[in-house]
This record gives structure tokens, C-alpha cells and sequence, in this order.
């Protein structure tokens, strides 16, 4: 079972084995910051209810950890590209919660920027997701982890 650290507490927080059971994300807005590596600086309550993590668990752990297996890396590594040129991404997420059960919604994330410019930080809100779009976006997905096997 994989772990993260929370850069904060230093406790060590075992990430659940998937579970496949989708819980529905049926609205509000689930809200997140974090610093400019991804540590989590900021997660509404909405994001904590969701998730099933407390917000000392979520402060200061990095974003990953409700990362889930099922997601390809290079959907990842675009979103890091675009958010360090300054530039707002959107896009279908697949999470996995504390207890294992997966939810997708719908991602945008801006970054958060001092008085001089400087990224410092993003914001990423989310959404209820396109059952359509979840459909289209998961063949997508498989074929990008496929991709990434055969690497």
C-alpha cells in the first residue's frame, strides 16, 4: 500500500487500496489550495466531507493523496505544464477517497499569484462532472496508463 508524508504533522498516511464503487459528487464546490510543489495549504469543507480526510490530514500532505492508481501520469504532468506557465487547466479527475471508493469531477486550477506576478501557489475547484464526458474521458485515460505500460 502506498503512503504520503504530511510535510507538517510528519505523520506517515496509508493510502487506501482502490475500491470499485463510484460515489456520485452531487454539488457545492469542493475547494483546494496549495503551495507551488502541491501540499495541500487549504481544503474546504466540502473537499474534507468528500474525501473522508480530516483537515489535519490534508494540511500539509501532498495533493496526491487522493490520487487515483487509475489515472494516467501524463494527464498529471499537462496539467503541471500549463499551471507553471501561469495558465488556468481543465480537466476530468478520477480521485479515490479515504476509504477507497472513487469520485470524478470536473478540475480547474489557477494560480495564485503574489503583488509582483509570482506564482505562490494554485487554487483548483471542483465541479460535478459530465456523465458523458466521464464515459469519453475514461477511454482516454486507459489508453494514455496503456501507453505508459508499454514505455
Amino acid at each position: 500500500m502506498a503512503a504520503v508524508i504530511n510535510s507538517i504533522t510528519k505523520a506517515k498516511i496509508e493510502k487506501p487500496e482502490p475500491v470499485n464503487e463510484e460515489v456520485i459528487f452531487e454539488g457545492g464546490v469542493m475547494i483546494t489550495e496549495t503551495d507551488t510543489s502541491g501540499i495541500i495549504t487549504y481544503a474546504n469543507r466540502k473537499f474534507r466531507e468528500m474525501t473522508g480526510y480530516t483537515k489535519e490530514e490534508l494540511i500539509g500532505a501532498p495533493h496526491s493523496i487522493n490520487r487515483h492508481p487509475d489515472m494516467p501520469h501524463a494527464a498529471f504532468k499537462k496539467m503541471w505544464e500549463t499551471i507553471k506557465r501561469g495558465e488556468m487547466w481543465e480537466g476530468y479527475v478520477k480521485n479515490m477517497r479515504k476509504d477507497g471508493k472513487f469520485y470524478w469531477v470536473l478540475v480547474c486550477i489557477k494560480p495564485k499569484l503574489d503583488k509582483e506576478g509570482n506564482i505562490v501557489g494554485y487554487i483548483a475547484g471542483r465541479k460535478v462532472a459530465n456523465r458523458q464526458d466521464i464515459k469519453q474521458v475514461e477511454s482516454q485515460y486507459r489508453q494514455m496508463a496503456k501507453q505508459e505500460e508499454n514505455s
